[in-house]
């Protein structure tokens, strides 16, 4: 397989935007709302979406739990990409369909940050990919019954800590939906 620095396309990547997902999670609807905005103008510019199910015993395949939310539906042709773990490359087909794509540039997006989203970001940048966290458009549940911080700083730091991800030749940063740009990169020297 090729490698993503021989790739300039970019897409959407919806992590995890499902009902057993969503269902208690922070500022629940101007995420999912900024998500459809990201998700229309992604497919009015002809960039891939790609949408991405977790399944576990708490989100058995094809339970009304495990199902994408209602707000946002997968066109025809969408790659939908189920896994097991958190990390969205691991142990799926996520690289061969970008490598099938021509993509080496990320926009993610979904739930849950301290979960999924984080370790999916890590996970495409260190595979060489570069990678946008859309600061206003990913979530997660309150989880400080189990220490912790609130969700609102969850997502802060995420934000705070991703805007500062460089490595030789990758770049990894954070924009609000108004700024998300689907550009196609240039290709990067071998």
């Amino acid at each position: 397989m090729s490698r993503p620095t021989d790739r300039s396309g970019t897409a959407l990547l919806v992590i995890d935007a499902q009902n057993g997902v969503l269902a208690n999670a922070h500022r629940r609807g101007p995420v999912v709302a900024n998500i459809a905005i990201l998700v229309d103008r992604a497919r009015s510019e002809t960039v891939p979406v790609l949408w991405v199910q977790h399944s576990s015993d708490e989100l058995p395949i094809d339970s009304d739990v495990w199902q994408i939310v209602p707000d946002l539906t997968p066109a025809h042709g969408e790659a939908v990409i189920r896994k097991e773990y958190g990390d969205s490359f691991e142990a799926t087909s996520l690289e061969q369909v970008l490598a099938g794509i021509d993509v080496g540039h990320l926009v993610v997006v979904g739930a849950q940050t301290d979960a999924c989203v984080r370790s999916t970001l890590h996970g495409g940048f260190t595979r060489d990919y570069d990678v946008t966290l859309v600061s206003d458009a990913h979530t997660t549940e309150d989880l400080t019954e189990w220490g912790a911080p609130p969700p609102a700083q969850v997502i802060e730091h995420t934000n705070l800590y991703w805007s500062f991800q460089a490595a030789p030749g990758r770049t990894g940063k954070v924009v609000p939906t108004a700024d998300v740009e689907f550009t196609r990169r240039a290709p990067r020297a071998r």
